[in-house]
């Protein structure tokens, strides 16, 4: 049990780190002249998070055999 909850609070923590990540690219993006590789390195990095969120609810969610 308490796995599960050490798994739900990295969830929360990456979800977190998610949504800053969102306010970055965006400001980012926003401005006249922002720095390519940058905004480039943000966009790879919240799309490793965002599969380091479907890894961890994938062990939240029990295997059902077919």
């Amino acid at each position: 049990m308490k796995e599960v909850e050490e798994i739900k609070r990295r969830i929360a923590e990456l979800q977190l780190e998610h949504r800053g990540l969102d306010a970055m690219i965006e400001a980012l993006g926003g401005q006249s002249r922002f720095d390519e590789l940058q905004l480039r390195r943000l966009k790879k990095r919240k799309l490793q998070i965002k599969d380091s969120i479907m890894l961890l609810q994938m062990q939240l969610t029990p295997d059902i055999s077919a």
